[in-house]
């Protein structure tokens, strides 16, 4: 018997403490649990239909700090860097110096960056049909439009132009101004992955979309290295944040 009141003495002393502890909780805390809940409620019921930029923002930070309030940070972030995008974009260091974020946080945001990117391909990867041109320039502005340093890649094609599985692939990474292709490797990696033709892609970090003189030589040595192989250039897209240039659209393959 004595133990048996023991065991609910403690069981008791146990409850008081929770209600205690709920008792103690701030209404700041109360208010910001509460927001969470109605922000969910809200995307649930119409997506992200009326949200503002920093709801959007704070949104995504409940899911990376889960015990305290996020729209401040979501409001500075927004303050610092203009919007979603650039947000998502911004190097993980500059992120990292926004204040209430943390450490957690910013690699949260590049992994829901780079799950985006990986929905968007494999989406184009399932369309029956031969690949849309404008997936792929928004695949790319969002993978690689905003890198510190140039890069370049390229999609693989069957015969109807479908994009094949996995079939984005970063073959060169450079430096601020340039990175160096090799249309020998292109074209054996074109071979390897049994690609019928392909659309090559690479960034400006500048911003700058036009092509260089150097992209136009390396495009049209691109082209005859394709010929020899029987391999059909599509398009040479040159990409940034918020623009791309297309070698096709301006007749220049």
């Amino acid at each position: 018997m004595a133990g048996g009141e023991q065991e609910r003495g403690r069981a008791s002393g146990k409850r008081k403490d929770a209600a205690e502890k709920v008792i103690q909780m701030s209404q700041p805390e109360l208010h910001y649990l509460g927001h969470r809940k109605r922000l969910r409620e809200r995307f649930i019921k119409a997506g992200l239909d009326g949200f503002a930029d920093h709801e959007v923002v704070e949104l995504l930070l409940t899911l990376a700090i889960p015990r305290s309030d996020v729209k401040r940070p979501a409001k500075a972030l927004i303050d610092r860097f203009g919007n979603l995008r650039a947000i998502l974009d911004a190097p993980l260091d500059e992120l990292r110096q926004v204040k209430g974020i943390g450490s957690v946080a910013p690699v949260a945001l590049r992994i829901i960056r780079a799950a985006a990117t990986l929905y968007l391909q494999q989406r184009a990867e399932e369309t029956e049909s031969g690949v849309d041109p404008r997936q792929l320039e928004i695949i790319w502005r969002t993978r690689i439009g905003a890198l510190r340093n140039e890069v370049f890649e390229v999609a693989y094609l069957d015969s109807g132009h479908r994009l094949l599985r996995d079939g984005i692939q970063r073959l060169e990474e450079g430096t601020i101004n340039r990175a160096a292709v090799y249309p020998r490797r292109v074209m054996e990696s074109a071979l390897r992955r049994g690609a019928a033709a392909l659309v090559l892609a690479h960034n400006h970090p500048n911003g700058q979309v036009d092509p260089t003189e150097q992209d136009k030589v390396l495009t049209r040595a691109l082209v005859l290295a394709a010929e020899t192989v029987d391999v059909k250039i599509v398009d040479h897209l040159v990409v940034s944040p918020d623009a791309v240039f297309s070698f096709r659209k301006a007749g220049l393959l």
